[in-house]
């Protein structure tokens, strides 16, 4: 049940942000997802040099870790992205729409870094995400 999740994209006072929440609150168990690069099951690249690429299977990874604890996108509260380049961030919001429900979208923090701990990496993204 997400009933119990409150999504607030403009607080009085505060200017809507373009495709996320400034706040999000719930009840529930507490799911806390580490950062997810682009690396697949096998632990290969996918996607070096295609932001694209990568956020596809940042997006999926996220998707399998939120499952393994009972968990969806649409328990998601909190994303947190760490780019090479904030510049990607249009193309990788296109990815996210993909999986996360756009009225009612999680609040996001986007962290430009000078580097992820492998150079083929370019995006790296954690979850917070409240379960009933």
């Amino acid at each position: 049940m997400t009933e119990d999740l409150t999504f607030i994209t403009a607080p009085e006072g505060v200017a809507p942000g373009p495709g996320y929440s400034h706040v999000a609150s719930g009840s529930g168990r507490l799911v806390f997802v580490a950062g997810q690069v682009a690396l697949n099951a096998a632990g290969e690249v996918v996607g070096a040099g295609d932001i694209v690429a990568q956020a596809r299977q940042v997006f999926e990874n996220l998707r399998l870790s939120l499952a393994a604890a009972g968990a969806t996108f649409e328990h998601v509260v909190k994303l947190t992205y760490f780019l090479l380049d904030v510049r990607d961030l249009p193309e990788i919001r296109k990815v996210r729409d993909e999986y996360v429900n756009t009225a009612r979208p999680p609040a996001s923090t986007a962290v430009q870094v000078s580097a992820l701990f492998r150079p083929e990496m370019r995006i790296e993204v954690e979850a917070i995400a409240i379960t009933p």
